[in-house]
């Protein structure tokens, strides 16, 4: 796939979509949207697992106790949003590399915690309700 530089500002009528398509299907996923709204994509994660870096937002259901999540070194500058939308439990969030802090602990629906990527590692940009270690 090629790359299009523009001198000038891009404008559109109908927004813009970051996309990415299945090389095996050709199926094509909307990965993020911008319009007059900015939407950010969304991983919706139940239970332990991997907090995604495709996504900006991610929806947190917990199913047990004290379940593992882990995220993985993004891009400097990304950020990443993750909020406790559903309790059943606790959840207890581990970065591959961090600054100034071991875990996010998420124990109650509206808690959330709000990260950016830099040189460094995912540094803490706010916390609500959520516990760092």
């Amino acid at each position: 796939m090629s790359n299009t530089t523009f001198s000038g500002p891009v404008r559109s009528q109908n927004g813009f979509q970051s996309i990415s398509v299945n090389a095996t299907t050709g199926a094509v996923t909307v990965n993020s949207a911008f319009g007059s709204d900015v939407v950010l994509g969304t991983q919706a994660l139940s239970g332990a697992g991997a907090v995604d870096i495709t996504n900006a937002f991610t929806a947190l259901t917990t199913t047990g106790s004290a379940q593992a999540l882990t995220l993985a070194n993004g891009t400097a500058g990304e950020i990443k949003i993750i909020t406790h939308v559903v309790d059943g439990g606790s959840a207890v969030l581990t970065p591959t590399t961090k600054i100034g802090f071991s875990t996010i602990t998420f124990t109650g629906v509206g808690e959330s915690a709000m990260l950016v990527y830099t040189a460094a590692g995912w540094a803490i940009v706010a916390l609500n309700g959520a516990v760092a270690a």
